[in-house]
């Protein structure tokens, strides 16, 4: 098993995939008490042992498990470290055109790390049906830290619950950085040497619209900059060293929606010349992304994923197209550092993206075909 694994081919992947029926409909049976949990992992086992063989049958070699544990992309991991509770809020998550489910994450004591975490147990499944094939690199994707912080602080009543534990703000950022890296070592142990935080923080970061939303809570775009790269950084000191960690700059991805809009300008001090992971996976498909120029930024030998094919549409973009901005790209950042994916996974939450099983595997395909004219 390499971690080179992506760097080598080029091609790549986000992570979430839609959920198969069967799965939606065991989820449901178990959500009204009509199986066991116990039934619906059954259920989770053989659906994650069906995509991994696809996966590798459409040619990828770096494979997750779908996320198909998983009921949304970041609450659940949430959810699994001590002193975090599981709430219900009057208002969802609000994109363009459709507000998501009434859910979020709630301080609830001392936040650590807790051995029983459901991601842990998730890759270990994982890892029983990839560990013996060294042309298969597994990866577990987690919401980053500075998304834990962000969902803490989010709304006056968890800023109420927050000030019954923390009186400081150093004290929660070191202890979000220090359960994460327990984690982090713990996904290690177990035989994870890839590991990706999705991070939504830094796409609403550089969206206008949400900073004129915030002008009155006295806080400026780069002191907040400032928090989340100080909270990712901390998760992430002294790893070792043959574990990959990158991140994924999403701006919202539920049912095809999107929650966020702006170019990459405003934090590339920050995220692409600070941050220490070893790959940015970042979002292109559209105009609200902005221009290529912020890679200038992007630190040496770090590599970047361009997300330019859709997973919001079923669409498949021209190839001429995507090698054009490829080629456009690599004026930033040396084309050996590049490679191609879909902006986003297919599914951050189990409702998943308007398109057909096919029509994601179409877009797998496309992504591959690309990249292997470019790099080959």
């Amino acid at each position: 098993m390499t971690n080179a694994t992506a760097t080598k081919l080029h091609y790549d992947i986000v992570g979430s995939f839609l959920r198969p029926d069967n799965l939606k409909q065991a989820r449901a049976a178990q959500k009204d008490g009509k199986i066991s949990l116990a039934d619906l992992h059954q259920v989770e086992d053989q659906a994650i042992r069906e995509l991994v063989a696809k996966e590798k049958a459409h040619g990828l070699k770096i494979v997750t498990d779908g996320e198909f544990r998983r009921s949304w992309w970041h609450l659940d991991t949430f959810w699994g470290f001590d002193g975090v509770k599981r709430i219900k809020v009057q208002q969802g998550y609000e994109f363009h055109d459709e507000e998501t489910r009434p859910e979020s994450a709630q301080v609830s004591g001392k936040i650590a790390f807790n051995p029983t975490h459901p991601d842990l147990a998730a890759y270990k499944f994982l890892h029983s049906l990839t560990a013996d094939d060294s042309e298969i690199t597994d990866r577990q994707s987690i919401p980053a830290p500075a998304q834990l912080y962000a969902e803490l602080t989010r709304g006056p009543e968890n800023l109420k619950a927050l000030a019954k534990y923390y009186s400081n703000e150093d004290d929660l950022i070191t202890d979000i950085g220090q359960a994460y890296h327990d984690l982090l070592l713990a996904l290690y142990d177990a035989g994870c040497r890839d590991v990706k935080f999705d991070d939504c923080t830094w796409g609403m970061i550089v969206d206008d619209t949400f900073w004129k939303n915030r002008i009155s809570d006295g806080i400026n775009r780069d002191e907040l900059a400032g928090r989340y790269l100080k909270v990712n950084n901390a998760a992430l000191a002294d790893l070792p060293k043959d574990l990959r960690v990158s991140t994924h700059v999403c701006r919202g991805n539920y049912h095809s929606t999107w929650a966020s809009s702006g170019g990459y300008a405003p934090i590339a001090d920050y995220l692409f010349a600070k941050e220490n992971v070893q790959a940015f996976y970042l979002e292109f498909d559209d105009d609200r992304s902005g221009d290529f120029a912020p890679l200038a930024k992007v630190a040496a030998d770090k590599d970047v994923v361009l997300g330019l094919v859709t997973s919001k549409r079923p669409e498949l973009e021209d190839p001429q197209v995507l090698i054009k901005r490829v080629k456009e790209a690599s004026q930033y950042v040396p084309l050996e550092h590049l490679s191609l994916s879909t902006q986003c996974g297919f599914a951050s939450t189990e409702e998943g993206n308007k398109l057909t099983e096919k029509q994601q595997w179409d877009k797998i395909e496309l992504v591959v075909a690309t990249a292997e004219k470019i790099w080959n």
